[in-house]
């Protein structure tokens, strides 16, 4: 999809809109596989709601793209153009106990920052990859915590009421892997009551997680994190090794040979390859164990 028309193309630089054309998602996303489209980079919050109004007078269909870490996106020519907000200065603001951290910041480096701070609670999530932004949408969480219990406040634009709102954490639902943000909200900016903590019993934290992912996980590889979602009092990765699936593979797309819930593009991977593989595998387990796996990858089709 092309941002083309003259008059889109002079709203968008009124807008302060960063138009890249016939860009790759492939450069976008953690597992190095999406075909091409138009992104369109936002430096300003307040901008959306009327950028938004003008993609749709022009029939331009549009997607939110945060830092492409637990995303397989299709090949080819996409059909929308991809909205990504830029990274302001600073991403962070410390108040006390309190940080308001922008949405297009790296998650990692949040929790470092805050760590250096005195301020922890966040530790199992320094080695997942993308976006604070991301990881409020899925709440993100690992080693027994989750990023919706720091959570008091999110501004958002909201897409049923095409307006950019502010919700506490009390109208939020955080579940596993879930909240009740709707498909085409857009996540613009968080505040988090995080607990004081010294920094050096935070970075000894850290360290158990690394180690912990550089044993289990294929961190040098292209990758989308878990490919599905574990189902109540089971492991997916558990019943997929169980069935000694780790290395099968179609085309470049494979189960890694060092987590079996993690599915690596090991070279050139479509995202048809990655599709069969997700789906052989999740029959695969269903014959075997009576369980339908749930994606936790997002897959946007083209």
């Amino acid at each position: 999809m092309r941002a083309e028309h003259p008059k889109l193309e002079a709203g968008l630089a009124a807008l302060g809109i960063d138009v890249r054309s016939g860009t790759s998602l492939s450069e976008l996303t953690s597992l190095g596989i999406g075909g091409t489209t138009d992104l369109l980079r936002i430096t300003k919050h307040d901008s959306i709601p009327e950028l938004i109004g003008l993609l749709e007078h022009h029939d331009i269909p549009y997607k939110f793209l945060g830092g492409g870490s637990n995303l397989l996106v299709g090949d080819g020519e996409l059909p929308w153009v991809i909205l990504q907000l830029a990274k302001p200065d600073p991403e962070i603001v410390l108040e006390g106990n309190f940080a308001h951290v922008d949405a297009a910041a790296d998650l990692g480096r949040t929790v470092t920052f805050c760590a250096k701070h005195d301020l922890g609670g966040m530790e199992g999530l320094i080695g997942v990859p993308g976006t604070v932004g991301g990881a409020l949408r899925m709440n993100a969480g690992a080693y027994g915590m989750q990023i919706g219990s720091y959570v008091r406040k999110v501004k958002l634009y909201r897409a049923a009421e095409r307006k950019i709102e502010i919700l506490s954490g009390e109208q939020i639902s955080f579940e596993y892997r879930h909240t009740s943000f709707g498909p085409d909200d857009m996540m613009l900016a968080v505040t988090l009551e995080l607990p004081s903590k010294p920094f050096k019993e935070i970075l000894q934290g850290i360290r158990i997680c690394n180690e912990k992912r550089r044993s289990s996980q294929p961190l040098g590889q292209k990758s989308a994190g878990c490919i599905f979602k574990n189902p109540p009092g089971a492991s997916a990765g558990r019943m997929i090794d169980e069935l000694g699936l780790k290395g099968l593979s179609v085309g470049d797309a494979k189960v890694s040979d060092r987590h079996a819930n993690f599915f690596v593009n090991a070279g050139q991977a479509s995202a048809k390859d990655m599709l069969a593989l997700i789906s052989d595998v999740r029959g695969r387990v269903e014959n075997a164990f009576g369980v339908k796996l749930e994606n936790e990858v997002v897959v946007w089709n083209a």
